[in-house]
C-alpha cells in the first residue's frame, strides 16, 4: 500500500514537471517574461478588416496573439492618418474605423480578448481617424466632402450618433481629429491646406462650425496634447511645432517650428509625465526625440535628429506608447512593429522588430 501512494506520487511530480516545461516553453517564446499587456493594429484589408492583437511582455517585447474580425471592411492600403485605433484610458474599451466601408466598430476588452460590440455607420466617407473623451467619440471622414462626426458611447459600448454633431472638415486631406484633454476643444490636422481647424464642443457633445488656422510649418500632419494642454504638431516638411490651443478655439504658435533634420515627420506621442516627444520620419526611417520645456518649448535631443533608427527602408508610420511610457511600438510601412525602450533621458534603445503585418496595416494603440 505504501509502495502505491509512492508510485502515485512520483506520477503526479512526473507531470507536473511536464506541465511546468510546457509553461516554461511558453514563457520562452515571450522573452521568459511576464505578460504585461497589448497592442493592437488594423489590418485594414478590403476584403474584411481586422484587429491584429499582439501580447506584451512586461521587458517590452512583443508576440502575435491573434486577429479579431472588426465588423466592416479596409481600403487595401495604408490611411496615412493617426489613431486609425484607439483605446479608452482605462484600457476597458478599444475603437477601429473601417475605412473601406464607411464605419466605426467598438470593442469590449476582456482577459479572453476582444469582443465586438457595436458597428455603426460613420457619417461620412473613408474614416480614418478617432478621439475619445469620457463617453464622446469622433471621428474624422476624410473621402467624398471631409466631415467630423460625433457619437455618444453607452456603458455596454453600443454607438449612438449625436444630432448636429457633424461640421465640415475644410482641408480637402485632413490626417487627425483629437480632443483637448479636457474635452472642450477638437482639432483636426489638415495636410493639403497647411492648416489647423478647431471646434468648440458644447456640453451636449454638440462640435460648433470649424474656425481655421494657419499652421506654423508646411504639411501638419500628426499631433498630441501635452500634460499641460499644449499641441504639439508634427509638420510633414520636417518641423515639430507647439501650439496652446484656448476653451473658446484660437490655435496659437508657442514657439517657431522646430527642425527634425529628418524627412517627413509624420506622427508624435508624447510621455505621460510630458517630458518627452517622438516623432516618426517616413522618409528618413527615424524616430526623432525633443524635451519639453515649462513653456512648451521643444529641444532636440539629438543633434542630427536621429534619437533612434526604425530600419532601413521601414518608412515608419503610426507610433503608441505603453501605459507607463517605458515602451514605444512604431507600425512601420513595410508590415513589421518595432519596438524600443524609453529611457529616463529620453534616449531608445531597440528591443524587438514582428513581422507578418499585411502592407496595409494602419494605426497602433497600446495599454
Amino acid at each position: 500500500m505504501h509502495r502505491f501512494h509512492f508510485t502515485r506520487a512520483l506520477r503526479a511530480l512526473f507531470v507536473v514537471g511536464l506541465l511546468a516545461s510546457a509553461f516554461a516553453a511558453l514563457a520562452g517564446s515571450a522573452g521568459a517574461h511576464g505578460w504585461d499587456g497589448q497592442v493592437y493594429t488594423i489590418t485594414n484589408e478590403a476584403s474584411g478588416n481586422r484587429i491584429a492583437i499582439f501580447d506584451r511582455a512586461d521587458n517590452g517585447d512583443l508576440w502575435f496573439d491573434s486577429y479579431v474580425n472588426s465588423g466592416g471592411n479596409g481600403t487595401g492600403a495604408k490611411l496615412g492618418s493617426q489613431g486609425a485605433v484607439i483605446l479608452s484610458d482605462n484600457g476597458h474599451w478599444l475603437f477601429a474605423v473601417n475605412a473601406g466601408s464607411n464605419s466605426v466598430s467598438s470593442f469590449r476588452v476582456t482577459p479572453r480578448g476582444l469582443d465586438l460590440a457595436d458597428t455603426i455607420n460613420s457619417n461620412g466617407t473613408t474614416p480614418v481617424s478617432l478621439t475619445l473623451h469620457d463617453n464622446l467619440l469622433y471621428v474624422l471622414n476624410e473621402g467624398g466632402s471631409p466631415n467630423i462626426s460625433g457619437f455618444v458611447v453607452s456603458p455596454h459600448g453600443n454607438l449612438s450618433h449625436i444630432p448636429g454633431s457633424t461640421q465640415a472638415a475644410t482641408s480637402a486631406t485632413s490626417v487627425q481629429i483629437g480632443f483637448s484633454p479636457d474635452g472642450h476643444v477638437l482639432v483636426v490636422a489638415g495636410k493639403a491646406s497647411n492648416t489647423l481647424d478647431s471646434y468648440v464642443v458644447d456640453r451636449h457633445g454638440v462640435a460648433g462650425p470649424p474656425q481655421t488656422f494657419a499652421s506654423n510649418a508646411a504639411v501638419p500632419y500628426g499631433f498630441a496634447f501635452d500634460t499641460r494642454g499644449n499641441l504639439i504638431v508634427s509638420e510633414a516638411s520636417g518641423f515639430l511645432t507647439p501650439y496652446s490651443v484656448s476653451r473658446d478655439g484660437t490655435i496659437s504658435a508657442i514657439t517657431p517650428a522646430a527642425p527634425t533634420y529628418q524627412n517627413a515627420a509624420c506622427w508624435v506621442v508624447i510621455t505621460k509625465n510630458g517630458r518627452y516627444v517622438y516623432t516618426a520620419n517616413a522618409g528618413s526611417s527615424s524616430i526623432t526625440g525633443f524635451s519639453i520645456g515649462h513653456n512648451g518649448a521643444l529641444t532636440i535631443l539629438n543633434a542630427n535628429g536621429v534619437t533612434a533608427s526604425t530600419g532601413a527602408g521601414t518608412s515608419p508610420i503610426d507610433m503608441a506608447l505603453s501605459n507607463n511610457s517605458h515602451f514605444l511600438y512604431v507600425n512601420n510601412g513595410n508590415g513589421t512593429i518595432g519596438a524600443f525602450r524609453v529611457h529616463d533621458d529620453g534616449s531608445l534603445s531597440s528591443i524587438t522588430v514582428v513581422g507578418g503585418l499585411p502592407a496595409s496595416s494602419t494605426g497602433l494603440a497600446s495599454n
